[in-house]
């Protein structure tokens, strides 16, 4: 469903996209040279300091003709305020902090792509610098190259750190990307693949820095969980400059973490893990095809961005915070809805821009800094208690039921049914461990059409046992039942059940124990396994002792009125994963997410939610009218 606003721009515009960069460049380059034009107060290069006028109202222009926004207004003050500093002749970090201050804010109202989709291969870096860059530049990076010893003005060192502590990983890239005007400085654009512009972005910004940094930044990145917290991907890592890091953690450590970060891009890799780079990959080639007006393809890679990229990360995230998951399944449900109603590119690139902003949360939730063992083990807990109970609840009111009508010869039947389902869930981890990669399409669609058929089966008999619980019937259904043997055809029924209803929690909890196991702490995972299959054992302990207290008319009642509510649970659950897996269209609305009760913001889950409970409630009503005229 497409909101009622249009944005004024989107992530997609060409021009914005490119007038945004520009602007961000010649911000971050005047930030960084402008102490060598003023000192002291003092106009100390009078070339230098045209020039930063000329950047500052550059930038002013450029952000007064950006589209209209809620931020347009104080982003033109800044720029503003930008331009007097550098007039008046203010010190070196009032400028900085400006011009720092607008591009901050000028990325976070007009969102572009500001990271390298994957770590970028230093040692490719060096390479390319060799070939293309040293002649300039200058082996060392010191700006002695003898190509370079004639130019005007000179290439710059990359070694000076004076400069460096000023300067981004982004900013280089973005220099080598589009060149600098009127400057030997050309843009390698068309030259240099954009993997190779990054790669060489990150290997001359490590030339400012020391071994023995880079030695006791790789200290300080695996000891230190808050610097973890504050550089959680590559993205801020291609923004960070060691002097607003520098602010935090002091001088030495800055210099230090970003030292070793520039050097071993790939740790972001496996901070994060590989799942949410695919994700922003895939969301960025999907609003691609949506412009280029391929709706499908852009429905499938907005898919596969959740089920791929997302969704082995669910299980740690919603163990750190459940609320954050609950919004980015909302968010992404809402974008294929989006893409499945035709909506504006607009109105798809905003939506993105929304999943971009709630990935970067992700990301500093998932930092290694929060992955502690605690963490871990409420993780693997939850899950196994979450998905236990539901099937549990089933296969006690099946094994209550049979003790109550003295059919303890169809028990073997039931008992087999789950036992089995355990097997096959380890069969299936085997299988998505070491033999195929199960996709996340094929994880919904089974879970879908096992919930879906087990809500339908549990539906029928939730209505069926009400009926006996009506005044007089239960006696007459345990006299007959007590005079024949259950048919061969009644207890696979029960075996059919029970197997369907385990395995389908099994087949989550299992998949969701890889996406745990790969982030480590077997004895964590472990200790939380143990602890929820103990608590799922005094449930059913509990369950099993409670019902057998209780009279069989009783029984009755309450077991078809637990069974027609799992019916309508299990109706949301299946229905949602479904849609998850692109069998059934999002059609997602404002509206509650329950996932314990099967509710989603989704029109069509509520709707099968809604139909299976007015099922219910007409099933029940009419065993209640059509009861014994006498108890």
């Amino acid at each position: 469903m497409a909101p009622a606003w249009t944005p004024a721009w989107a992530a997609d515009d060409p021009a914005t996209v490119q007038t945004v960069r520009q602007t961000w460049k010649l911000l971050d380059y005047l930030a960084v040279d402008y102490g060598g034009a003023v000192e002291n107060g003092q106009v100390v290069n009078a070339n230098e300091f045209a020039e930063m006028n000329e950047f500052a109202e550059t930038a002013r222009a450029s952000v007064a003709g950006l589209p209209a926004k809620a931020e347009h207004a104080g982003l033109i003050k800044i720029s503003e305020d930008l331009k007097t500093a550098i007039a008046a002749h203010q010190p070196i970090g009032e400028v900085a902090r400006l011009a720092h201050a607008l591009a901050d804010g000028l990325l976070a109202a007009y969102p572009v792509p500001m990271a390298p989709v994957t770590a970028p291969n230093v040692v490719r870096g060096a390479a390319v610098y060799a070939e293309s860059c040293a002649s300039c530049h200058g082996v060392t990076g010191m700006g002695d190259g003898p190509a370079g010893k004639d130019l005007d003005p000179r290439p710059i060192a990359f070694t000076d750190h004076t400069r460096a502590v000023e300067r981004s990983v982004h900013s280089l890239y973005e220099v080598i990307s589009q060149g600098v005007a009127d400057t030997p400085m050309v843009s390698f654009q068309d030259i240099l693949s954009e993997e190779d512009r990054w790669a060489v972005a990150f290997h001359a910004a490590g030339y400012a820095y020391t071994d023995a940094q880079r030695t006791a930044g790789e200290r300080l990145w695996k000891d230190d969980a808050s610097l973890r917290a504050r550089i959680p991907n590559l993205e801020a890592l291609t923004r960070a400059t060691e002097v607003a890091l520098a602010v935090d953690i002091g001088p030495d450590k800055a210099a230090a973490v970003l030292a070793y970060l520039r050097a071993h891009p790939d740790v972001m890799t496996a901070s994060t893990g590989s799942g949410l780079m695919l994700t922003r990959s895939q969301l960025a080639e999907s609003l691609k095809a949506y412009q280029a007006g391929d709706s499908a393809r852009a429905g499938s890679l907005a898919l596969s961005a959740y089920l791929d990229g997302f969704e082995p990360v669910e299980a740690v995230l919603r163990s750190r915070d459940a609320a954050l998951l609950a919004q980015m399944e909302t968010a992404m449900a809402e974008l294929r809805t989006r893409i499945s109603a035709r909506a504006d590119a607009a109105h798809v690139a905003a939506q993105i821009d929304v999943l971009r902003g709630l990935l970067d949360k992700v990301d500093t939730a998932l930092a290694p800094g929060a992955d502690d063992g605690t963490a871990t083990f409420l993780g693997a807990f939850t899950i196994l208690l979450r998905e236990g109970v539901e099937a549990l609840l089933v296969i006690v009111a099946m094994l209550s039921f049979l003790a109550k009508v003295e059919r303890r010869d169809v028990l073997p039947y039931v008992h087999a049914g789950w036992v089995l389902a355990l097997v096959a869930g380890v069969a299936t981890w085997a299988v998505a461990a070491y033999v195929i990669d199960i996709k996340g399409a094929q994880r919904e669609l089974t879970e879908g059409i096992s919930s879906v058929f087990a809500a339908v089966v549990l539906l029928m008999v939730g209505v069926w046992m009400h009926g006996k619980s009506v005044a007089g019937r239960w006696q007459a259904y345990i006299k007959e039942k007590l005079s024949s043997a259950l048919t061969k055809g009644s207890a696979w029924f029960l075996f059919a059940l029970a197997f369907i209803t385990v395995y389908r929690e099994v087949f989550e909890t299992i998949l969701f124990y890889i996406a745990l196991w790969t982030r480590g702490d077997g004895g964590a995972i472990a200790g939380g396994l143990a602890a929820g299959i103990a608590v799922l054992a005094v449930i059913a302990f509990v369950l099993l002792k409670t019902s057998k207290r209780l009279p069989i008319g009783q029984f009755f009642a309450w077991s078809s009125l637990l069974i027609a509510a799992l019916s309508v649970v299990l109706a949301g659950k299946g229905v949602a994963a479904l849609q998850e897996a692109g069998v059934l269209p999002a059609m997602a609305i404002n509206g509650p997410r329950l996932e314990a009760f099967g509710v989603y913001p989704s029109s069509l889950t509520l709707a099968a939610q809604g139909v299976a409970l007015a099922i219910a409630i007409i099933g029940f009503w009419w065993n209640t009218r059509a009861r014994p005229a006498t108890a």
